[in-house]
């Protein structure tokens, strides 16, 4: 009986065992687009933030989530109201972005909010492309930070703007990014990665 060895593990680097692992770098090198979470507190004072960690959850019913430091004055905000809106800003608004990053006090005397019947926090009218209006149906606390799992009651997209970007610790506009030419034999996503049909449906690939 012939016997084929399998190779093992490398072991693990002691040294490097006794740090955590740093996932900023890791994350930096996953781009995605930039939004600004906004809440309203109990005497109607605004309340926001800047969120590039969020993840569509479901489609039915429709609910994301978003990743938000624990720490944070606006989450506190957040769930005590259990409402808010995600304001996905569009490709010129990286003034915004950094703006309700700073955590400065007079952010929203600085931007162009409104606040529509029934929305769930203020609207960026000037600065997003796509806004949600979102009611807090779970969270679930881990480390340092809480994820917030949110059903959306309300979308408001703009076609007329691109979204902006941001990865490598840097911004970049979407329309440069879809610019940019395909690779010669670029055929799209491969099939695993491709929206499957609904069962008795069709699908058109191209």
């Amino acid at each position: 009986m012939s016997h084929r060895s399998v190779p093992h593990p490398a072991a693990p680097d002691e040294s490097a065992g006794s740090r955590p692992a740093d996932l900023r770098p890791f994350m930096a090198a996953f781009p995605t687009g930039v939004s600004v979470v906004t809440t309203l507190d109990s005497d109607s004072v605004p309340h926001g933030l800047t969120c590039t960690s969020l993840a569509s959850v479901a489609l039915e019913p429709a609910t994301l989530v978003l990743c938000i430091r624990a720490a944070s004055p606006t989450l506190a905000v957040l769930l005590a109201g259990g409402h808010f809106a995600l304001n996905l800003l569009h490709e010129r608004a990286r003034g915004t972005s950094d703006l309700f990053a700073s955590g400065a006090p007079d952010r929203f005397d600085r931007v162009e909010w409104r606040l529509p019947l029934g929305a769930g926090g203020p609207h960026l009218t000037a600065d997003a492309h796509a806004v949600a209006d979102c009611a807090v149906v779970r969270t679930v606390g881990f480390g340092d930070h809480t994820a917030v799992f949110a059903e959306v009651g309300r979308l408001t997209v703009r076609d007329d703007r691109q979204p902006l970007l941001y990865g490598l610790r840097r911004y970049a506009p979407w329309s440069a990014a879809a610019a940019a030419p395909q690779p010669a034999g670029h055929l799209g996503l491969p099939t695993a990665l491709r929206p499957a049909a609904p069962e008795g449906g069709s699908r058109v690939v191209r």
